[in-house]
């Protein structure tokens, strides 16, 4: 019997209560389908999904099961920048997790079709697929248009920055704001959202071909009615979400996250998803997949174009064609096929063919956004993690933004006990070459774990300083940064790791290579390893921990509840 029928015995009140909203008597004996949308006036991202959970309503009723439509919208990182807002952000992501954990459990499904877009709304929705172990499909909101000149979202901060540094008008500036957005769709570059949607097929859980399609695409709404058609059949079938992801699937996930540069906020979502399911990931395994994987996609904020040309290009099944080798081909997928036999189905039924043709109105080769594997953008991966003894338990660094002057450096420690702090000394230029850029008590503990969005783009616009100074932080990094930027740093200030000790000019040495991140001098001066620790624990004799930031509310029950950020940042 499905678990929603046992669950129907139990409750007599659920039939008069579904006759209320509308169900007809038949409707109540069918496999119940919980359509789960981030849908909300929210962002761009989530404004569309309506039409898309209808979609999906109407495949999962048209093939005798019955769709219940539930909503749980996210917040917008880009609106929340610059404010107290972004605090809200990672923890919005398990908010989300257990808000759909709770509308599954309080009523019964037999299995689930999952529509977001988002940097956080994608990543609740996996661990709550995972939490849940239902029969599960996920449909992705796909990618807003570029604007004018192939303007994109994350050149916005770089335009900010120049503004107020005199180096463009307000004129212009506004020009820019509005028309960096001219659709709905997750931002036209492979940040978070972007990168998040494609690790959602990467494990097996949508549509082969539908992760980062355009969001103004008809081909999306045909994606979304087909995600209800294979949830209704999962529904009977009994296959969960565990059936199909195994480590074998995170394992390919992170080598596509290579491959395509992915943002490094995945580092929070994929062990946290992978949490769920049961699986143990953190940092090191990033940077074991990252170490040898070849690195393909030149798309922003790294490459040369925006995200809508993801798809023209192949997407996912395109950048899996060129790695295939290094993948396990024999993972399950949602499609009751394992990978390897949904790549072969994909050559036969005109998936390529359709790219090509919208690819054909760019001007562009396949291979000026996706490289050949024998022709890669570089061979090492883009994620590094570095220890030592500022981060002992790990830091993480995208080393394919990082300009090669970066790659190692001795620098000079400029700390601030926040981002305000530190943006307004790289504005008044009192940030110099040379000097290490610390910003602190910006974890999970300390203020919920916000993006040093503005801060990186302040730098990383600045033509002397993105070559010759580094950000570092035990916060984190939009996906749309680039720059000489380590986050995640941990343990994190709040807990009392070292990034809460360093004082001004300490030197620091980071050194990507070979994987380090340290305290090497003191006051401007070079001291052995053994003096720097023995300094340290003096300076730990004097430190005391800082005033909790909130006191009440959801980020008081997330800075006392989240794990590492290496692990993760989830509630325990």
């Amino acid at each position: 019997m499905l678990k929603s029928q046992e669950v129907r015995k139990l409750a007599p009140e659920m039939d008069p209560l579904r006759i209320g909203m509308g169900w007809k008597v038949d409707d109540l004996s069918k496999p119940q389908v919980i359509v789960e949308s981030t849908f909300g006036d929210s962002h761009p991202g989530s404004a569309h999904l309506l039409e898309l959970a209808e979609e999906a309503v109407k495949g999962i009723n048209a093939n005798g099961a019955k769709a219940a439509r539930y909503f749980a919208t996210d917040i917008c990182d880009g609106m929340s920048q610059g404010h107290d807002g972004i605090n809200y952000s990672l923890a919005s992501r398990d908010m989300i997790c257990s808000m759909i954990e709770m509308h599954v459990n309080a009523t019964t499904f037999d299995s689930g079709v999952f529509v977001s877009s988002c940097d956080k709304a994608v990543p609740a929705h996996l661990m709550a697929i995972g939490r849940l172990n239902i029969p599960a499909v996920v449909i992705t909101g796909g990618v807003m248009e570029a604007g004018p000149d192939l303007l994109t979202l994350e050149q916005i901060g770089a335009y900010s920055a120049m503004c107020q540094r005199g180096e463009i008008t307000e004129e212009k500036f506004t020009y820019y704001k509005h028309h960096a957005c001219p659709s709905c769709g997750a931002c036209s570059f492979m940040g978070t959202a972007s990168t998040m949607q494609i690790m959602a097929e990467a494990l097996g859980l949508m549509i082969p071909g539908s992760a980062l399609m355009p969001a103004t695409c008809e081909d999306l709404k045909k994606m979304a009615y087909e995600a209800g058609v294979k949830a209704a059949a999962l529904a009977t079938k009994g296959i969960t979400a565990k059936d199909i992801v195994t480590m074998a699937s995170f394992e390919n996930a992170i080598k596509v996250h290579a491959a395509i540069s992915g943002s490094t906020n995945s580092l929070l979502h994929i062990p946290a998803i992978a949490h769920e399911f049961g699986y143990y990931i953190d940092g090191d395994t990033f940077d074991r997949i990252h170490a040898n994987a070849s690195y393909l996609l030149d798309i922003r904020p790294a490459g040369r174009w925006p995200a809508e040309y993801f798809y023209y290009a192949g997407g996912v099944p395109r950048i899996m064609e060129e790695i295939k080798d290094r993948l396990d081909l024999s993972v399950m997928t949602i499609t009751g096929k394992t990978l390897g036999e949904n790549l072969e189905d994909l050559k036969k039924n005109g998936y390529y063919e359709r790219c090509e043709e919208l690819l054909a109105k760019t001007g562009l080769k396949r291979t000026d956004i996706i490289r050949s594997i024998d022709d890669p953008i570089g061979k090492n991966g883009t994620i590094a993690i570095l220890k030592g003894n500022l981060a002992p338990n790990g830091s993480v660094v995208k080393h394919s933004a990082v300009p090669k002057e970066m790659h190692y450096a001795i620098l000079k420690a400029k700390p601030f006990n926040c981002e305000e702090d530190a943006i307004a000394a790289v504005i008044r230029r009192d940030i110099k070459p040379g000097d290490a850029v610390i910003i602190r008590y910006e974890g999970p503990k300390g203020s919920g774990m916000p993006e040093m969005f503005y801060t990186t783009e302040a730098i990383s616009s600045d033509e002397e300083l993105g070559k010759s100074i580094a950000l570092l932080t035990d916060g984190r990094f939009s996906g749309a940064s680039k720059g000489p930027a380590i986050g995640h740093i941990s343990p994190e200030a709040a807990e009392g790791g070292p990034i809460a000790l360093v004082e001004e000019d300490d030197l620091i040495e980071v050194d990507i290579k070979n994987r380090i991140l340290r305290i090497i001098g003191i006051k401007g001066e070079r001291k052995p390893l053994e003096e720097i620790d023995k300094i340290l624990e003096e300076r730990r004799k004097n430190w005391k921990p800082i005033e909790p930031k909130y006191k009440s509310g959801i980020l008081k029950i997330f800075s006392e509840h989240a794990v590492s950020p290496m692990l993760g940042g989830y509630m325990k």
